[in-house]
């Protein structure tokens, strides 16, 4: 499977969402999130470079019991691989962002996640690495973000304690029913990288990227657009046709 280091799971086969973690550091951790994830009825773990390396013995240690999620776990070499077939994905986050992106409780986010799934739509959750958390990098590619209402005194969760939080509120969901949804198809995770890739280079061509120095800025925030719009497959395929054409005169000489 492209951009997987070791163990893919099979592909998307269960009404949950995936649970992905972005380069945790500790086998503890990753661990206890397994447990966490398995007390509330989730199974579907990836991890995006594990510092530690797959598998890892103290991850299997302290699952005590959840070896099911972690015999299925699949690691990916980068966030983007890791969501590739996915059509929304969430980012969890403690810290203030500039990125705009809608703003969730985990009750709410499992609540929508359970009415999308329920569609038949895949769903997955990013959290970050225990010191510093997400990246603006791999926040830029989610389409909304989950924010845990803590003390704002001190607002730093554990890795597996977030896990947990947002498992507990899928679970919660069951009880409840699921809000309705619109049937709109959207573009999906692919799509829409895809759809990023080309913006980039026919606006690399145009110029755009000016100056060097705030080139970098300039794309993360770009990306942080497109994942923000609720784009279908047909708008993304208009939004394609219209960038072929966009720079054909420079290419043409002119």
């Amino acid at each position: 499977m492209s951009g997987t280091d070791h163990n893919a799971d099979k592909g998307w086969d269960g009404p949950q969402p995936v649970m992905v973690l972005v380069t945790p550091q500790m086998g503890e951790n990753i661990g206890a999130a397994a447990r966490g994830m398995l007390n509330f009825g989730l199974e579907h773990m990836r991890l995006v470079t594990p510092r530690d390396g797959w598998p890892n013995p103290a991850a299997t240690a302290t699952a005590s019991g959840a070896a099911k999620v972690l015999d299925r776990v699949g690691v990916f070499v980068d966030t983007a691989a890791a969501l590739a077939d996915m059509d929304y994905v969430y980012a969890t986050t403690a810290r203030p962002r500039d990125l705009t992106k809608p703003v969730v409780t985990p009750q709410e986010a499992m609540a929508e996640a359970r009415a999308m799934i329920a569609k038949g739509r895949r769903v997955a959750v990013l959290f970050g690495p225990e010191r510093a958390g997400l990246e603006n990098t791999d926040v830029a590619q989610a389409n909304a973000i989950i924010s845990v209402p803590v003390n704002p005194a001190f607002a730093s969760l554990n890795l597996s304690q977030c896990v947990l939080l947002t498992a507990y509120e899928w679970r919660q969901q069951s009880d409840l029913g699921v809000i309705d949804v619109p049937e709109i198809a959207q573009a999906n995770h692919a799509e829409m990288e895809s759809l990023y890739t080309h913006f980039e280079q026919r606006l690399a061509t145009a110029g755009f990227f000016f100056p060097e120095t705030k080139a970098a800025s300039m794309k993360l925030h770009l990306r942080n657009m497109l994942s923000r719009m609720p784009l279908t497959p047909q708008d993304v395929q208009i939004f394609h046709g219209m960038l072929r054409q966009f720079v054909r005169w420079k290419e043409r000489g002119q």
